[in-house]
């Protein structure tokens, strides 16, 4: 089976990690049988900074022809964070509809979490963040520049199509799993919003009996993931509570470097993309010590998406073989490998 891949690679490490991860792919597609094409794109803040712009101006037309995006990073020093995120990522999730923000975690054998209570085969949940509308809106704007009264003003924008269809996701993927969701809230405090959010939570678990869940707010939530992180299964959040959320599960699993995360179209009428949580890391780019294990995950699951579970089982199974030697750890997992040392032993363990 054939199947198009647009590729990203970006910024900083991007093109590190998202090489290792093709030179993986690669593997994984001759043991399955599998045909994957790949096309590449230099959208990057490279090109921003030659060009005014991150991408093309066709550039959602081209990439609405692939089954899916890898994505690698983006940004990078010199060019506002704002500029770089919502001229390439953002506009990407937001025209292919890729409402669901997809972000498994877990604590993995040989890689040491800062929590003490935190072990690998207890330690393994799903972050379902919203993710095309909510705290990231794009309404609002500056008043008076310049003046003692200057003022800015950002909308949230929380829509009943979008909560519902983002709680029902996260209610069918506990319901594969465990059997328990946790909704992030602050209905405490924030007076409009959360309420809505909570009311339809709390009608889409109607829905779904066979679900046990509850609700936390955030600010304890987040202390409740430190403290007894072993509890959770699935949490679904808003656009801004699930990206906070995802970094701090990354953390308490040992390292954002490990983070994956999908941008999923659930109809699959457009490509959905898939990327690492973590950043450029421009402060280590380029000296081969890259982390590519949030990517390799990401590619996990890309696989599973595209329909070839045995394949993202049999990858994600090498990657955690992998994890077990600090000779194929990088540095941040307190390990003594490199990128290519890292990718070499994830492809070993896949092919023996």
């Amino acid at each position: 089976m054939t199947h198009s891949i647009a590729v990203i690679p970006g910024d900083g490490i991007g093109p590190e990690v998202v090489g290792a991860t093709r030179t993986v792919l690669d593997a994984v597609a001759d043991v399955h049988g599998l045909d994957l094409k790949y096309d590449e794109f230099d959208w990057s803040c490279r090109r921003y900074a030659e060009t005014g712009s991150m991408m093309p101006d066709d550039a959602l037309d081209a990439l609405a022809a692939y089954d899916a995006i890898l994505l690698g990073a983006v940004g990078w020093p010199g060019v506002p964070d704002h500029v770089s995120l919502w001229g390439l990522l953002i506009p990407i999730r937001r025209h292919f509809r890729q409402y669901v923000n997809q972000r498994p975690m877990a604590v993995f054998e040989g890689v040491e979490s800062p929590l003490r209570g935190a072990r690998p085969g207890e330690v393994d949940l799903v972050v379902v963040r919203e993710n095309v509308e909510g705290e990231y809106s794009e309404i609002g704007g500056r008043l008076n520049r310049g003046f003692p009264d200057e003022m800015a003003v950002q909308e949230a924008v929380f829509t009943r199509v979008g909560v519902s269809r983002i709680a029902d996701h996260a209610f069918e993927l506990a319901r594969q799993r465990s059997g328990y969701l946790t909704s992030a809230t602050k209905s405490n405090g924030i007076v409009h919003t959360m309420p809505f959010w909570d009311e339809i939570v709390a009608e889409r678990a109607a829905e779904h009996p066979d679900v046990r869940w509850d609700a936390e707010l955030i600010d304890a939530l987040a202390a409740k993931v430190v403290l007894e992180p072993e509890r959770f299964d699935v949490i679904v959040a808003s656009n801004l509570f699930g990206d906070i959320l995802s970094d701090l599960t990354a953390a308490v699993a040992g390292s954002i470097g490990i983070a994956p995360s999908a941008n999923l179209d659930p109809t699959r009428e457009h490509p959905s993309m898939f990327e690492p949580v973590h950043g450029s890391a421009p402060d280590i780019a380029g000296k081969g010590i890259a982390n590519p294990v949030g990517t390799l995950w990401s590619a996990v699951l890309m696989l599973d998406h595209l329909g070839h579970a045995e394949a993202a089982g049999r990858l994600m199974d090498a990657v955690r073989s992998a994890l077990r030697s600090p000779a194929s750890r990088t540095p941040d997992l307190g390990g003594s490998g490199t990128t290519a040392s890292a990718t070499d032993a994830v492809i070993e363990h896949l092919c023996s």
